[in-house]
């Protein structure tokens, strides 16, 4: 492999290798290389003619090594080569002698002239003011905070304990050192964690923020004798209602209301309870009720305040209306029951009521009432299920059990594991509800090609053991004996399957084995199939994932036949909007069907009762978490079990009903009984925010208390994470930046990016990126156009080398198309291979995101495109900056590639090596790049280890939006260094200079976001507008593309001829030139 560092010399040392291009013959450095034997000086010799001593060229190995000495020796030459080439191919950091002179008089003026309150006696700030002035003047050498000789720095630090001495008890002034917005030490002298408490008590002198979510808890709950009374009559009343008496019929028939004075009794005496059913039992709509109307009739129902957690905001909605109507009610409105999700609420009455909300609503309380103090009982539903935030809410609702006698728990579960559950709770009663269903006709893979003769074109032929059962290399150990499994059963499987089934559906059957991607021209066939042959009912199609989804959706009305009246085609994804999702409950008009294509929100969440047939596509999204690499897969898993059994229940609520599994009988037999829980195979960042925002103490000891704990490792690379990101200091406290970031939802380094986008006013193309890497890119790629959809997304890109500009352009472009009309709107789509419904998605996080940051005081709108939040997003090299801010550390370097094979670049991170952009990234083929960093978001190991998004950024970015600066000298160059890996060259002046401005950044983010206040652009004499402007004034005019540069040109021009530099890359052993 050639490589364009100029270095000399090779494995066999080739003539020709005398030297640097630019003739240069520089030295090695001393004790660089050597045989095992000792010879360390080999590499240093004086290099005159050909060589050394007795004409001895240095690029050949000395003559007295042999055998693998020599190897060795070539080896540590190549890492002293390579070592120089990096050094010599640094970027340079400079600025302009008028910029240089206004950032230091910028610098002068803030540490003298504004000494803010956090930062009094911050390093003694106006000693080193001056003493950097008056070493500037002697020797043009700037100090700043640290960097003073050693007589100077105890100079300082006796002048600043003196000055610390001067104040009161109590009246501490702010942490001495470097201080970050995200500093690692804390502002205050006591734990960031009791920074809340503070704020609690000013909130109390001024006006309480209106925070919906809170409504409802912050209710007294004390005994109201008169109400009970109402309460009581006018449930009496309700018995006279017409509609309520037909509800009241519907409900005796469920089988959860034979079970009513059971589970009235079991509640009443036991503090906690389980409740398992089996689907369509009603005990989502029935337990509910239960407790309330008990309560009502026992002239307590001023006392009953039920809370009933869902999994999803749709589920919450669809129930909470559902049980309103049995009460001859409308949702919300001060009646009897009410639902609250993120941002939309309709609230129950105060006492005596029922309020059904997700998950995150409980979590978002116990910030404000730990103890819950309003609720009388607490249902936890759908606990089966196992995510996240449900497993850390039962170990915080058993914790609570010691703390508060009165409360009452509920656990309900479908019939997997209930006994856990029980065995969790201290072996706590249960109670079984059965089913109400009709019998459900299964057929499996094999019987539906048959049953529709269905033909699959253009697969690949190999059986799918050949391919492996679970379609990954980095499977886990269990996997991978399944996959043995299956593939040692395959052929003995195909026998009997000849007994049964033609040949043709047995060749269909493998070739549709044989790839890893659900076939929708199958499911296309099917419901066709069901359409003409069975009679009416509802279809629910089970898929994975968005994607899935909406190219089924497109391909039933690319069809003349399903574009008719006679059918309602209906996505349901949980992150649709909630105003479209609540039509799949809707009972269409006779003569016309029903077909819902839906992911698993759909197995127990919520029910659709027209349901007669049920397609399960056999697979689910499932994220899983490698520690040992630090890398998240998220691919479609074939269900568990479990996962089928709720799909087939479906189909049977209202007649006997039919259920087409799309996976064949080996496959079936195979199954996991379960899912693993999301707590053993997810990164756990969010997770840990959340218990420190909870104050719930250690998050090991914590999560140990779990119905099954994450592994030690999981939760230590969470912590170092964190802690990397600046969320947690070092004794696990959490930070100002932490505190916000655990508020906002989304993971914390987008939770980071938003925060940045508003402090620099670039809100909307930061939120539209955040929104992006939150849910999904909306580029799709249809068959046979990659290649079109590829050169699209490179124009919308303009050149930027960056996929999330790339979005933040696709999404403007379409903003504009829909401005002008739906004709627009669709053609522009239609052009640029984008999806108008996840462009509407995007749209609608994003004013969720601009919510949030308005009820934290960061902006002033919940208007993402408010012209004060955006005076600078037409900035693109500072938008670049804020991403920066956002995903940092998450940086690759990029070196030039001159394989023939493998034209473009290659990609490196600290971490991994060598890795590859994934081909979708409008980087991947790009050869020629501005700068040698890239910052991305999303890494994962399929085939290789890919980076899925990225965006090359520039030195300056790096040193203000990175990590900690260090300045040092190397050999003879000057350099500043970022976390000390990511290294520049930098004039010793100017190095000092940047440092000491990012001080001042640091400083005055971290008091915007411990106290969040919109800057003010418009006050140019303001410290934090001057600082932020003369920053964005350097990244924007400063950064000068080293491709240009003759240093940086040195790095990219093709490597002569016999100039080799080798290195220790495994995976370049293909990308010889010759």
């Amino acid at each position: 492999m050639s490589y364009g560092y100029g270095g000399g010399g090779g494995r066999r040392g080739r003539r020709g290798g005398r030297g640097y291009r630019d003739g240069s013959r520089e030295r090695f450095d001393r004790g660089g290389g050597g045989s095992s034997r000792g010879h360390s000086s080999d590499f240093n010799q004086d290099r005159g003619g050909e060589g050394g001593e007795g004409g001895q060229r240095l690029d050949r190995h000395p003559p007295h090594l042999k055998g693998r000495e020599i190897g060795l020796w070539y080896a540590r030459y190549g890492a002293v080569r390579k070592k120089q080439a990096d050094r010599r191919s640094r970027a340079v950091v400079q600025m302009d002698e008028a910029r240089e002179k206004h950032i230091t008089k910028l610098l002068n003026s803030v540490q003298s002239g504004q000494p803010g309150p956090v930062r009094d006696s911050r390093d003694a700030r106006t000693l080193l003011s001056d003493s950097w002035q008056s070493a500037a003047n002697s020797s043009e050498h700037c100090y700043f905070d640290g960097d003073l000789p050693e007589e100077k720095i105890l100079k300082a630090e006796v002048k600043s304990e003196e000055e610390d001495e001067d104040v009161g008890f109590g009246q501490q002034k702010a942490t001495r050192g470097p201080q970050r917005y995200f500093s690692k030490a804390a502002v205050k002298d006591e734990a960031p964690d009791r920074w809340d408490d503070e704020e609690e008590q000013g909130e109390e002198k001024k006006p309480m923020m209106k925070d919906k979510d809170l409504e409802f808890l912050l209710q007294e709950t004390v005994q109201d004798r008169s109400l009970d009374e109402h309460l009581k009559r006018d449930l009496q009343s309700k018995k006279m209602d017409l509609k309520y008496k037909e509800m009241l019929k519907f409900r005796e028939k469920l089988p959860s209301y034979g079970k009513k004075e059971a589970l009235v009794e079991l509640i009443n005496s036991n503090r906690v309870l389980v409740v398992s059913g089996e689907t369509g039992c009603g005990k989502t709509t029935q337990v509910t009720q239960f407790i309330l109307d008990d309560y009502i009739n026992r002239g307590m129902g001023s006392m009953c305040r039920v809370v009933c957690t869902q999994p999803r905001r749709i589920s919450a909605i669809s129930v909470a209306e559902r049980v309103a109507a049995e009460r001859a009610e409308s949702v919300g409105n001060g009646n009897s029951c009410g639902y609250q999700i993120r941002l939309q609420s309709r609230l129950p009455r105060r006492q005596g009521s029922i309020l059904y909300c997700t998950t995150g609503i409980i979590l978002q309380w116990l910030c404000s009432d730990p103890m819950l103090s309003s609720v009388s009982h607490i249902v936890l539903d759908e606990i089966h299920e196992r995510n996240l935030q449900s497993d850390v809410l039962l170990i915080i609702v058993k914790d609570l059990l010691k703390l508060r006698s009165d409360l009452k728990v509920i656990l309900m579960s479908a019939t997997l594991n209930a006994e856990k559950f029980s065995k969790y709770f201290d072996n706590c009663p249960m109670i079984h509800i059965p089913g109400l269903t009709f019998p459900v006709e299964e057929f499996l893979l094999e019987d539906v090609i048959e049953m529709i003769r269905y033909r699959p074109l253009n697969k690949d032929r190999r059986s799918s053991w050949k391919k492996g059962f679970w379609h990954g290399r980095n499977s886990a150990s269990a996997k991978e004996a399944k996959e043995e499994e299956y593939k040692s059963s395959w052929p003995s499987y195909k026998r009997t399957l000849q007994d049964r089934h033609s040949e043709n559906t047995i060749d269909s059957l493998e070739m549709l084995d044989s790839d890893d991607k659900i076939d929708l021209e199958l499911i296309v066939g099917l419901i066709r199939y069901i359409v003409v042959n069975e009679e009416e009912g509802a279809i629910l199609v089970f898929l994975p994932g968005w994607d899935n989804i909406s190219s089924l959706n497109d391909l039933l009305m690319a069809q003349q036949m399903f574009r008719s009246d006679q059918f309602v085609i209906i996505p349901l994804h949980s992150l649709m909007p909630t105003v479209n999702q609540t039509q799949v409950f809707k009972r269409p008009p006779p003569g016309v069907r029903k077909i819902v294509i839906a992911t698993n929100i759909a197995e127990t969440s919520i029910t659709i009762d027209d349901v007669v047939y049920v397609i399960d596509g056999g697979k689910i999204k499932e994220t899983n978490f490698d520690t040992d690499n630090n890398i998240s897969t998220m691919t479609a898993e074939w269900v568990s079990l479990a996962n089928a059994k709720q799909r087939k229940g479906r189909a049977g609520r209202v007649r006997p009903g039919k259920c087409y599994h799309l996976y064949n009988g080996l496959r079936a037999s195979l199954l996991d009984a379960y899912q693993l829980p999301e707590i053993m195979r997810t990164p756990l960042e969010e997770l840990c925010l959340q218990i420190k925002i909870l104050k719930l103490g250690s998050i090991g000891r914590f999560l140990e208390k779990a119905l099954d704990p994450p592994t030690e490792k999981a939760v230590n690379l969470a912590i170092r994470n964190l802690t990397d990101l600046n969320a947690l200091d070092y004794a696990e406290n959490l930070t100002a930046l932490g505190f916000h970031l655990a508020r906002l939802p989304v993971e914390p380094h987008i939770g980071k990016l938003i925060l940045f986008g508003a402090l620099l006013g670039c809100l909307d193309p930061a939120l539209t990126v955040a929104a992006s890497l939150s849910f999904k890119d909306p580029f799709f790629i249809p068959l046979g156009k990659e290649k079109m959809a590829d050169m699209r997304r490179r124009v919308l890109s303009k050149n930027s080398k960056s996929d999330h500009l790339t979005i933040v352009n696709a999404f403007k472009g379409w903003e504009e198309a829909k401005r002008r009309g739906a004709r627009y709107e669709r053609e522009y789509c239609w052009d640029n291979f984008l999806s108008a419904n996840t462009l509407q998605m995007l749209h609608n996080m994003k004013g969720q995101f601009a919510e949030h940051l308005m009820h934290a005081g960061f902006v002033s709108s919940r208007d993402p495109k408010d012209p004060k939040s955006n005076v600078n997003s037409d900035n693109e090299k500072l938008i670049k900056a804020v991403i920066v801010a956002g995903l940092y550390p998450k940086v690759a370097t990029i070196r030039p590639s001159y394989s023939k094979k493998r034209p473009g670049v290659k990609v490196y991170t600290q971490a991994d090596g060598k890795v590859c952009i994934h081909p979708k990234s409008v980087n991947a083929e790009e050869k020629e790049f501005n700068y040698t960093w890239l910052i991305y978001h999303l890494k994962m190991r399929t085939s290789s280890i890919f980076l899925y998004d990225c965006t090359e950024v520039s030195p300056f970015s790096l040193l203000f939006f990175g990590g900690d600066i260090t300045i040092q000298k190397d050999q003879d160059q000057d350099t500043i260094a970022v976390d000390k890996w990511i290294v520049f060259r930098s004039p010793a002046r100017i190095a000092h200079l940047v440092k000491s401005l990012k001080k001042e950044l640091d400083s005055l983010l971290q008091e915007k976001i411990r106290n969040p206040a919109p800057v003010d652009w418009q006050n140019r004499e303001s410290k934090d507008c001057a600082v932020i402007t003369a920053i964005i004034d350097l990244i924007t005019t400063q950064e000068k593309p080293s491709g240009g540069s003759k240093d940086y040109d040195r790095t990219w021009a093709p490597a002569p001829r016999g100039q080799h530099i080798y290195f220790n890359d495994d995976d370049d052993d293909n990308d010889d030139d010759d």
